[in-house]
């Protein structure tokens, strides 16, 4: 089955939103929905998945980020422009990361050893997170531009809500290189999400 559909890019797309969407909500108020974290971070470890909903493991896993798009997409104005930004710039960075050889080569071997730790320790914890968060400042944020969180100091000080947040960033970016593998394109993106800004 070929997975350059509309279907499979939508979902891919609202997995970038999902990602987006949880990096704001630990920003802003340091906790978030955990069934959706829970599909985000399991999306990292899911390297050779069978299928596009497999990867996030099911519809209702991706709730958020399907209504999320659905409001980025047919509102007038954005109505989450702080998500908006970091969704846009995922696909951007996503599209440098696909021609660096070594960091995805990095980012592989990471994965390989958050899978394990996940099995012995369970998806959600801090070893994972710390993990999987260091994978991002390792790699990601070598490439510009750097995406800029922002939120409460409170929060953002706090190193176990960086982790997650930088792993949810990590998730933002595997759905964005899935969102490619389907089919996404740049300027698919752009144009979907072109508002008027008055």
């Amino acid at each position: 089955m070929s997975l350059n559909t509309i279907t499979h890019q939508t979902l891919a797309l609202a997995g970038v939103a999902q990602a987006a969407a949880l990096v704001d909500q630990l920003a802003t108020k340091g906790t978030t929905n955990n069934q959706a974290m829970q599909c985000s971070i399991a999306s990292i470890l899911k390297i050779d998945a069978e299928s596009v909903i497999d990867v996030y493991g099911s519809l209702p896993e991706l709730a958020l980020g399907l209504r999320l798009l659905d409001e980025q997409m047919s509102a007038y104005k954005i109505p989450h422009p702080q998500q908006a930004r970091y969704a846009a710039t995922l696909v951007f960075l996503e599209r440098q990361l696909a021609t660096r050889k070594e960091l995805l080569n990095t980012i592989r071997q990471g994965v390989l050893k958050a899978q394990a730790q996940s099995e012995q320790f369970g998806l959600l914890h801090e070893n994972v997170l710390a993990n999987l968060g260091s994978i991002y400042s390792s790699t990601i944020s070598t490439l510009q531009p750097r995406i800029m969180v922002n939120g409460d100091e409170l929060y953002l000080s706090r190193p176990e809500i960086a982790d997650k947040i930088r792993a949810c960033l990590l998730a933002g970016i595997r759905s964005a290189m899935l969102w490619r593998q389907c089919g996404g394109a740049r300027w698919k993106f752009f144009i979907l999400s072109k508002k008027n800004p008055n």
